[in-house]
C-alpha cells in the first residue's frame, strides 16, 4: 500500500528580515536569566512605593496645612467641659452685676439648641481659655446649675482656635461681635476701655486711646460718646451698681458735671454709699439729682457745696510700668486713686505683710 504524500506549506523569511544562528536571541530584546528579571521587578516595585508613599505624604501635609487654617479660623469645633474653660484673659465689656437678659437666652438654647458655639483657644494642663461668647457660657452653666443634666449641659460646642492672636486682636474681636448688639451701653464701652489701659499685657495705658483701638470699627460719633463715659467709670464706677442702664444723655450729663464741679464725684459716693439694696431707678434719680434734671435740685447743689472742702477731682493721670519677675505691673496714679495691676494673686499675701508693704509705701509718698 503506498503512502500518501502530505505536503506543508512553510513560511520563509524575506530577504530583509533579519535572521539569526539557531540558539541565539537579539541583540534588541536581550534574554535576562532570573535572578536579574527578580531584580528589575524589585527595582520597579521600590520605585512605585516611593512615588507612592511620596503622593501620601504631599497629602498629607495639606491635609496638616487645612487644619491648622481650620484651628486658626476658629472652625475647629468639639465638645468642651464647662469646668475646663477660664474666662481671665479678657476683661468682659459687660458690667458685673444681674444680666436680665440671660434667662431668654437660657430659654432659647434650652427650646432650639445653641447656634453659634463659643470660641477658645488651648491653655495649660489641658485647660482653655475663653475668647469669645461669655453670655452662652453662661447660659450653660445657668442650665447645668438647674437642672443638674451633666450629659446635656455640662460640654458646650467651642470652635478651639490656635495661639497666636494677639491681645488687642482678641479684644477687637469681642468689641466688634458686641457693637452689633443693642443693649451693650456706653459705659460698660467706656469701662472696657478703661480696663484694657489697666491691663499689664496691653500696650496702651490712656483709656482715651484705647477706645480709638478698640472700637475701630465703630462711627467717630460713638467713640466721641464712648471717652465722654470715660470720666463716670473712672470716679464713679465702683459704687454705681447699675452703670449699663444709664441712658446717653444723662450720662453725658454726668460726665461734664464731674468735669466742672470739684467735689461732684464725693458728693454722690457719699450718698450711694452702703445702699445695697437701691433700684436702678434710685441709682438713675441720684444722678438725675445732681444734674438738674429731677428731684431736688437745690439739695444735690448743697450736697456738693458740702463736699468741696474735699481734693477738688483732677483731670491728669499718670501711667507707667515697672518690670517685675512676676510680669509687667502697670501702675495708675490718679485724683484719690493709686492702682497697680500686676498677674498676681495678692490675697495669697499674709495681710501683715501686705499692710506693712502698702504703709510703707504710702510713707515714702509722704
Amino acid at each position: 500500500m503506498s503512502r500518501k504524500r502530505r505536503m506543508f506549506d512553510i513560511e520563509m523569511p524575506s530577504e530583509d528580515a533579519e535572521t539569526f544562528p539557531a540558539g541565539k536571541v537579539s541583540e534588541k530584546e536581550p534574554r535576562r536569566g532570573p535572578m536579574a528579571t527578580a531584580i528589575a521587578e524589585t527595582a520597579e516595585s521600590s520605585r512605585d512605593r516611593a512615588r507612592i508613599e511620596a503622593e501620601i505624604r504631599a497629602e498629607n501635609d495639606a491635609l496638616a496645612q487645612e487644619h491648622v487654617r481650620m484651628k486658626r479660623a476658629g472652625l475647629i469645633t468639639d465638645l468642651i467641659q464647662l469646668d475646663a474653660i477660664d474666662t481671665y484673659k479678657l476683661t468682659r465689656d459687660r458690667a458685673p452685676g444681674a444680666d436680665f437678659e440671660l434667662a431668654e437666652l437660657v430659654e432659647s438654647i434650652r427650646d432650639i439648641g445653641l447656634s453659634n458655639p463659643i470660641r477658645v483657644e488651648p491653655s495649660a494642663d489641658g485647660r482653655y481659655e475663653l475668647i469669645q461668647g461669655y453670655r452662652r457660657l453662661c447660659a450653660y452653666r445657668e442650665l447645668l446649675k438647674e437642672t443638674g443634666d451633666a450629659e446635656s449641659w455640662g460640654k458646650i460646642p467651642a470652635g478651639i482656635a490656635a495661639k497666636g492672636d494677639a491681645l488687642e486682636q482678641l479684644y477687637r474681636r469681642m468689641v466688634d461681635e458686641n457693637l452689633v448688639r443693642k443693649d451693650i451701653s456706653f459705659a460698660e464701652m467706656a469701662q472696657l476701655a478703661v480696663h484694657y489701659a489697666m491691663d499689664p499685657e496691653t500696650q496702651e495705658t490712656d483709656a482715651d486711646k484705647a477706645v480709638k483701638k478698640l472700637f475701630k470699627s465703630a462711627g467717630y460719633q460713638k467713640r466721641s460718646y464712648i471717652r465722654k463715659f470715660i470720666p463716670l467709670v473712672e470716679r464713679l464706677g465702683e459704687v454705681l451698681e447699675f452703670p449699663q442702664e444709664i441712658p446717653r444723655a444723662l450720662g453725658l450729663a454726668v460726665a461734664q458735671q464731674l468735669e466742672e464741679v470739684p467735689g461732684m464725684a464725693a458728693a454722690i459716693k457719699a450718698d450711694l454709699k452702703d445702699w445695697d439694696n437701691r433700684s436702678v431707678q434710685d441709682e438713675l434719680d441720684i444722678l438725675r439729682r445732681y444734674v438738674g434734671q429731677g428731684g431736688d435740685v437745690a439739695e444735690a447743689e448743697d450736697a456738693v457745696s458740702v463736699k468741696k472742702t474735699s481734693p477738688p477731682a483732677g483731670k491728669a493721670k499718670t501711667t507707667f510700668q515697672l518690670v517685675r519677675p512676676q510680669g509687667s505691673a502697670k501702675c495708675t496714679a490718679a485724683n484719690g486713686r493709686l492702682e497697680i495691676r500686676l498677674p498676681r494673686d495678692f490675697s495669697t499675701v499674709d495681710r501683715r505683710r501686705l499692710e506693712a508693704a502698702v504703709a510703707s509705701l504710702l510713707d515714702q509718698l509722704d
